[in-house]
């Protein structure tokens, strides 16, 4: 039977806008009246909608908080800024805020009333705390002065997704952004020489991948352990866990999010779920039988590298990125025979399946100052929003900039980088990166590079789009309805949830590595009663509106 997500209702019919006098609330389930913005209308375009090209009818200049990432720190003279004023009117008041320091200060500026008018690379979790204070703008009132953002939704059945995003009030604060389809990047890299070798194929089922470790450790006696992992900040193997969940039918790792997974009827507590259990204990049964590295569930990044690099393990956790790496790892250390293979995540017992995080299709998105809605020029902001961010022109210029400058365009519609400009390897040994000179292919602007299918293969190397393809056509895990709590709701289960998830993942290191022993999960699960774990789940279905 295929898990998918609940049958989108229909989306408002989009329509080319002109300046009308108001925007109404767009299906808000607590019917709010409409918000006058007649006197708003400086700059604004007077026939925009999808397919326009935004130019304010006069220069403006909005007010940006911008995420000032060290790897292309931001510079007045980049092409894209440069473009932007030229081309469309548009200019900057920049509000930098370092990357170490975002998450923090984002939040501090935003509760004191202090925040730029636009604050992209932000998620719908990461304000709503802060939407009560009246500081974020309820942007599902706006939402008929967003013609693309609208018809991105409709065609691309995403209706019910945003309907998710709704707090108690019925209204959502974040725009966010947009997938076409799935983009699943975490797996394992397997050295692709010692299968073959082996003569052992890409592992179906995660039952396989063990029996193919156990194959692995014996023709490579000298190996201690034949795979390690890594991205274990918070928990122990984040990223893999996350990728093998959906699997499992639950989910972990870095999707574990609220601690809630739908179970088809209600919500139940992710880690004391039958699914959380058999996830463990596969992950358990593999260190136990001395196939995974213990140290891989608390080591640094940079030692689980080496261990590959080295050839100490033949398999580690990675993602279509980082696989980049481990084969620059393999070259510095002088061996030129490696060969590594992305796998695609396996199957397991309860299906071929994505978690819900994994196969969710917004990504980071933007919020609005409140303030933003007293700004003359505010409809022209809406509309500049919604077309760099949400017009199929928009999201090409904001991720492979310019033709005849940073690209060119073939007649069948592919896009070839500059002979001097370089991205990911794309190009490799041109002297300019998309990004560092030139501010393209960058998370503020292209709100973590939500977009088409088109634009998100269209800098992917050959692998990497078959493995986008494969994955896509796993299944999806039911994402349950939206979880409304009010302020007083929501206060209180985040401190039970944080106490509950400390738990969690203490647990899940100490019985993946042998130091608690399976037979003690009865007892582990009532500690997460003991510390409010029915209370909390009760909490999430009344405010989910599940009735038993």
């Amino acid at each position: 039977m295929r898990i998918t997500p609940r049958r989108a209702v229909a989306a408002t019919a989009v329509v080319a806008l002109g300046l009308t006098l108001t925007a109404c609330s767009s299906g808000d389930d607590d019917g709010a009246t409409a918000v006058d913005v007649s006197d708003k209308t400086t700059g604004a375009m007077e026939d925009f909608g999808v397919g326009t090209t935004f130019k304010a009818t006069e220069p403006l200049e909005f007010g940006l908080m911008y995420r000032d990432h060290p790897n292309y720190p931001f510079k007045d003279d980049w092409s894209i800024i440069k473009r932007l004023a030229e081309d469309h009117n548009v200019s900057f008041d920049i509000q930098s805020v370092p990357l170490a320091d975002w998450q923090q200060k984002r939040s501090l500026l935003i509760s004191s009333g202090d925040a730029a008018d636009l604050i992209p690379s932000t998620y719908a979790a990461d304000v709503e705390t802060l939407t009560s204070g009246g500081a974020v703008l309820p942007i599902s009132d706006y939402l008929d002065y967003l013609p693309n953002f609208q018809d991105k939704i409709e065609k691309w059945g995403l209706q019910e997704d945003l309907d998710r995003l709704r707090q108690a009030d019925g209204k959502f604060y974040v725009l966010p952004g947009l997938l076409e389809q799935p983009k699943p990047s975490y797996s394992i890299a397997i050295r692709e020489d010692w299968w073959e070798d082996a003569g052992l194929e890409d592992p179906k089922t995660w039952d396989e991948f063990a029996d193919q470790l156990e194959v692995i450790k014996k023709e490579h006696p000298e190996l201690d352990y034949p795979y390690t992992e890594r991205w274990s900040i918070n928990g122990p193997m984040e990223a893999t866990l996350q990728a093998a969940a959906g699997n499992f039918g639950t989910e972990a790792g870095w999707g574990y999010g609220d601690g809630v997974t739908w179970n088809g009827s209600e919500y139940e507590y992710t880690g004391a779920s039958e699914g959380y259990k058999e996830l463990v204990t596969y992950f358990a049964d593999l260190v136990d039988r001395g196939l995974l590295d213990p140290e891989g569930l608390t080591q640094e990044d940079d030692p689980a590298k080496a261990k590959l690099s080295t050839g100490k393990v033949a398999a580690l956790g990675s993602n279509d990125q980082e696989v980049v790496v481990y084969r620059t790892g393999f070259e510095e250390a002088g061996d030129k025979d490696a060969k590594l293979k992305h796998i695609v995540v396996p199957a397991g017992p309860a299906g071929n399946i994505m978690d819900a995080t994994t196969g969710g299709r917004f990504e980071s998105g933007i919020a609005l100052s409140s303030k933003a809605a007293e700004r003359d020029d505010f409809v022209a902001m809406l509309q500049f929003v919604d077309w760099l961010y949400y017009s199929d022109e928009g999201l090409e210029f904001a991720k492979w900039g310019v033709e005849g400058e940073t690209y060119t365009k073939d007649a069948d519609g592919t896009r070839t980088l500059a002979d001097d400009v370089d991205w990911s390897g794309l190009n490799p040994g041109a002297p300019k990166l998309l990004n560092t000179d030139f501010g393209y292919y960058n998370g503020v602007w292209t709100l973590a590079h939500g977009s088409t299918t088109d634009l998100v293969k269209s800098t992917l190397k050959p692998e990497v789009q078959d493995f986008l393809d494969e994955m896509n056509q796993k299944d999806v895990a039911e994402k349950g309805p939206g979880i409304a709590m009010d302020e007083m709701q929501r206060e209180e289960a985040s401190l039970t949830q944080t106490n509950l998830q400390d738990k969690v993942m203490t647990a899940t290191a100490q019985f993946i590595l042998g130091e608690r022993p399976l037979d003690e999960w009865d007892a582990y699960v009532a500690e997460l009663e003991g510390a409010g774990m029915s209370t909390y789940v009760d909490t999430v279905n009344q405010a989910a509106g599940v009735t038993k």
